[in-house]
């Protein structure tokens, strides 16, 4: 059976500490999931006699309208983990290239669908900055390639610059651009930071996003994509099974739509949030990169173990030892409320 490497696991971290735990490693939204969205997906349940709608209709035409793009460019999934493994069968691309460190699903659903996976590293001399050297990775050879705004683990947003050019590459040598932006809402700049406005001219681009992080509802897996490739969301639609997204997500994701100034609150609390941990982890030794995301990469060189024990006091963070590109003292926190934050911090300073 595949290991689980992703944040959020509680039941398991319940096994190593009886009481409550304060989850760090699921970088979701500190605000928790708005009222208006828990109702929703509640009473959708009194339907759930009935199978839920094949096309997520009311919620497509919604994010058609919050986004500025046309109904038929977007496709719902079952989070947009689900929509990363559709990508890869119906394209099977020989070759993809992906950034190191980044979400390891990419890597694993080409794999998957028996796609070459080459690297572009990104180092921690530059903060893990993605430059201007990654053009010239986007040769011939390749026939996807993935890129994460801002990147996970490391919260560094693309530069629109640096952005633009990617896709002049990736237009100019048959390249599918797919840009992850599911962390995009809260982060500094917002969904204004977004490449929705690209798309009718760049048909090889693919953008993901998710309500899983800026409404807190990972448990409802609700994800979806945009591009304006109809022929490709056709054969997305053909490696889904039916009915891939429930009625309660479909549900949450509309009245989440209502709610614009959920993640907006958020980041404005993130921004200030960040800025006190940032300070407080760095005095306590530990080497934090820069972040404009709801999340912080820190290490603390030669300690594999922070993980563990930091569980023993209730407290769970990410470990990033599975990340390619990085190494077993590297970990991620999200940004929490002040009071969880400040219990990270008498933690970590009781177990360091």
């Amino acid at each position: 059976m595949k290991a689980y490497t992703h944040g959020g696991d509680i039941l398991t971290a319940q096994t190593g500490f009886q009481g409550e735990i304060v989850d760090f490693s699921a970088n979701l939204n500190p605000l928790g999931m708005p009222e208006s969205v828990r109702r929703a997906a509640a009473a959708a349940v009194k339907g759930a006699v009935h199978y839920p709608d094949p096309l997520c209709r009311m919620l497509t035409e919604g994010i058609a309208r919050r986004d500025g793009v046309k109904r038929e460019w977007v496709l719902c999934g079952n989070g947009a983990a689900d929509l990363i493994f559709r990508l890869a069968f119906a394209q099977r691309p020989k070759r993809a290239l992906v950034t190191a460190p980044t979400f390891s699903e990419y890597q694993e659903a080409m794999e998957a669908a028996g796609s070459e996976v080459v690297y572009h590293r990104l180092t921690p001399d530059n903060d893990f900055n993605l430059t201007d050297a990654v053009l010239e990775d986007l040769d011939g050879r390749l026939e996807m390639a993935f890129f994460c705004t801002p990147n996970n683990p490391t919260g560094q947003p693309i530069a629109r610059g640096l952005m633009e050019r990617i896709l002049e590459r990736c237009a100019g040598r048959g390249i599918r651009l797919v840009v992850d932006e599911c962390f995009l809402a809260l982060s500094d700049s917002g969904e204004s930071g977004g490449l929705a406005g690209y798309v009718k001219s760049y048909p090889n681009l693919l953008l993901l996003r998710a309500f899983t992080k800026c409404y807190a509802m990972p448990g409802l897996r609700l994800g979806y994509c945009i591009t304006s490739d109809t022929g490709l969301l056709d054969r997305l639609s053909r490696c889904a099974q039916p009915w891939s997204v429930s009625a309660p997500a479909q549900a949450a994701g509309v009245a989440a739509l209502q709610e614009p100034l959920h993640p907006l609150l958020a980041r404005q609390l993130i921004e200030v949030e960040r800025r006190w941990l940032t300070g407080e982890l760095t005095g306590l030794g530990l080497r934090v990169f820069p972040s404009a995301a709801n999340y912080l990469l820190f290490q603390r060189a030669g300690v594999t173990d922070l993980r563990e024990r930091l569980l023993k006091r209730g407290i769970l963070i990410r470990s990033c030892a599975n990340y390619v590109g990085l190494t077993e003292d590297y970990y991620r926190i999200a940004i929490r409320l002040r009071g969880e934050n400040e219990r990270l911090v008498r933690a970590l300073k009781e177990v360091l």
